[in-house]
């Protein structure tokens, strides 16, 4: 069995055994010799120090995990630094889709938020449009069409209300409908229709 070692300034094979056999001195030499160089080397690159930190964490984390399983064939070092090279490029990579996400993101919810814009003015000009032209009507035909389609109100009511018959309300609808499709067009005719009957 090898015996255990001493801290010094230099990590050698003897310590690479000690680590896989779950030696805690030999874990800790290798921390403490590396844990500046890899901040130094991690932070410099992405240049946020607690996501630095989180990462040397994980690399020693992995180190101690797969200490029996490990092959390194060139040194500790090289090692260390290949994972802080890999982590820091999965890092990169990462924040790289999170900012192009939030950017598609903000992209769509601006596009929603122009399109909603758009259709409240245009829905604006049209109940403007469907007002003047159904002023144009006679005072009880107005009266008639507006209690039917603006506040709801069933036609009995309306009958009720205005102190004449169904038929003659009806027949005020209708004729303030026609009056909307002579002026406003068959097509936006129907849309007014849809927008009078929601």
């Amino acid at each position: 069995m090898v015996n255990p070692i001493k801290p010094d300034n230099s990590v050698s094979e003897q310590v690479l055994i000690l680590l896989k056999e779950g030696d805690k001195f030999a874990f800790e030499s290798i921390y403490n010799k590396y844990v500046g160089l890899l901040f130094s080397f991690i932070n410099g690159k992405i240049r946020v120090k607690e996501i630095s930190e989180e990462i040397i964490q994980e690399i020693f984390v992995s180190l101690w995990a797969n200490r029996e399983s490990l092959h390194i064939h060139t040194s500790i070092e090289a090692y260390l630094f290949g994972a802080a090279k890999n982590q820091v490029l999965n890092y990169i990579r990462k924040e790289y889709v999170r900012r192009e996400y939030a950017a598609e993101f903000t992209r769509f919810a601006n596009e929603q938020y122009d399109n909603s814009v758009i259709e409240q003015a245009n829905l604006n000009d049209l109940q403007f449009t469907i007002q003047q032209k159904v002023a144009e009507l006679p005072d009880q035909c107005q009266l008639a069409f507006r209690l039917s389609r603006m506040e709801h109100t069933p036609i009995s009511q309306i009958a009720e209300k205005m102190n004449i018959s169904t038929r003659t309300v009806e027949n005020y609808i209708s004729q303030a409908l026609r009056h909307l499709r002579t002026n406003l067009g068959e097509l936006l005719t129907i849309g007014v229709a849809l927008f009078l009957l929601r």
